[in-house]
């Protein structure tokens, strides 16, 4: 089985680092055939990053409106329409965008998983606030969880 954990953000951007953090703490488990890697949100390096993987744990920052700040959402492949409208990544294109690219160019992995972390923060300067602090453990256990889920599974 091939796997990669992405962690998407900018940790110049305060709360928009919880990807790379999130990326960081799982590298830290080294975890045999698992690529953890950290982006940008660049769509053609998320299109090659995840090219012929089996699954694909994605953790990125989001801004809703109304803000609830610390607050994960969980998509996956079966719900990728349910990205809401008031729902937007702090990067250029987005992930959403890129994962739908992906789809029409048939490159997407056999299976992906995205957690959204409402943020507070974007404005420039390093370091999470309190709020995504607090989510940062729990949200990689839940990667870790979905990259033990899917070492488990026959594919």
């Amino acid at each position: 089985m091939t796997a990669v954990v992405l962690g998407v953000g900018n940790e110049d951007r305060r709360d928009d680092g919880i990807g790379p953090a999130v990326a960081r703490a799982v590298a830290a488990q080294a975890i045999p055939d698992l690529l953890v890697t950290i982006s940008d949100g660049d769509p053609a390096t998320l299109l090659d990053a995840w090219a012929d993987m089996d699954v694909a744990v994605l953790v990125d920052a989001i801004v809703c409106d109304p803000p609830r700040p610390g607050t994960v959402h969980r998509f996956d492949s079966q719900a990728l329409a349910a990205l809401s409208a008031n729902t937007t990544s702090t990067h250029g294109l987005g992930l959403t965008q890129a994962l739908k690219l992906g789809a029409v160019l048939g490159r997407l992995p056999r299976r992906w998983v995205l957690y959204a972390v409402e943020v507070a923060d974007v404005g420039y300067g390093r370091g999470l606030s309190s709020a995504t602090v607090d989510i940062l453990q729990p949200v990689t256990s839940a990667v870790l969880a979905e990259v033990a889920g899917a070492q488990r599974r026959t594919w």
